[in-house]
């Protein structure tokens, strides 16, 4: 007896608790949820916690509070300016009505499908009404901010509430990008060489100017030195005039300096003349005049019908053989460069004449 009890109160406390259990729900944080009453959606919105429902007659169906987002598929769209664009987009949105929600979609999926097909009308609305280098701009922000008001317009009656809206890229199509891209070097190809050309003809202009001023320049600068060497020359020839004029003989003893340099120059000169010439006036004195031994030997004139031994010159110049031209009575004078101041060779005498080095 006392068996058939225990079996009996055993019995209750499963029933008891399967009841129980079907009449509580408990609801989390992150969820609500409505109450459903044979399959009849009930009014009101259950919120976290614990909930109690009529068991076996009532079922609970939860829905997610949180912030969702949906990223529906790209989307190739033609602007206003007949330029295809592939719009790559997402929105974020939250289930503000279950009830309405449940009535009017059921479930999360179903909201997806409905939320992208109104995101794709409303982006073929906005996007089509403006050109590519409007969505490329600083207006995007307004174009993406009338998308999501079009879009939480529509999707409020299915008790949706649209967040945020935005347009992550938006490229052209592969199959035009390549022409774009090329068009678009062709361009900067072309701004390129407009540039250089224009820089080219700057350059010529610069160059032009600097060679026009760099003529002029040399131009005056050759007529300030012709008028400075006239005025050097011409005092260089008054300072001249007045030193000769003032010691002739001196001045005959330079002008015969000044030849001898110039004529004696070369390694191996060869002058043949008579002893008595006047090219060699000073050889025989330093004074002036042949004939005195006044530190440089004298010029001594042979015998008639000798032969006249050969002048020694006292100069560092190497002795050349002499030409038979200087055994005729008759001798010219040869010398590389003689000044045409030195005094000339006088006629030779009877005898020959002597070949100097």
């Amino acid at each position: 007896m006392s068996r058939n009890l225990l079996v009996v109160i055993g019995v209750l406390i499963v029933v008891i608790a399967i009841v129980v259990s079907s009449a509580t729900f408990i609801v989390r944080q992150t969820e609500q949820a409505i109450v459903l009453m044979l399959g009849d959606p009930q009014p009101g919105v259950r919120g976290p916690g614990l909930g109690f429902k009529l068991p076996f007659v009532q079922n609970v169906v939860y829905f997610e509070e949180r912030i969702l987002d949906y990223a529906p598929p790209q989307e190739e769209i033609i602007a206003a300016d007949q330029k295809r664009l592939v719009v790559d987009s997402f929105v974020r949105y939250r289930i503000a009505d279950p009830l309405e929600f449940y009535k009017s979609v059921g479930t999360e999926a179903s909201a997806r499908a409905r939320l992208g097909g109104i995101l794709s009308a409303s982006l073929r609305r906005v996007v089509g009404s403006e050109t590519l280098a409007s969505v490329l701009s600083e207006q995007r922000g307004d174009i993406m901010a009338r998308i999501l008001s079009d879009t939480n317009e529509a999707a409020s009656k299915f008790g949706i509430d649209v967040i945020d809206f935005r347009i992550r890229r938006a490229d052209l199509p592969a199959a035009n990008a390549e022409a774009i891209y090329q068009r678009m070097q062709s361009e900067r190809e072309r701004e390129a060489r407009e540039f250089r050309a224009q820089g080219a003809e700057l350059a010529q202009r610069i160059r032009a100017r600097a060679e026009r001023e760099k003529t002029v320049l040399i131009a005056e600068s050759q007529r300030q030195s012709q008028v400075l060497r006239g005025q050097g020359d011409g005092e260089a020839i008054q300072i001249y005039a007045d030193a000769f004029g003032r010691d002739p003989e001196f001045f005959a003893f330079y002008r015969s300096m000044e030849a001898y340099r110039k004529a004696l120059t070369a390694d191996s000169t060869t002058m043949v003349l008579t002893p008595d010439s006047d090219f060699f006036a000073y050889f025989g004195k330093l004074s002036g005049g042949p004939g005195d031994e006044v530190g440089l030997p004298s010029i001594q004139q042979a015998p008639a019908g000798v032969d006249a031994p050969p002048v020694v010159v006292p100069a560092p110049l190497t002795t050349a053989p002499v030409p038979d031209a200087a055994a005729n009575d008759n001798a010219a004078v040869e010398a590389p460069a003689a000044d045409n101041d030195a005094a000339p060779a006088s006629s030779p005498p009877a005898n020959p004449a002597s070949a100097a080095q």
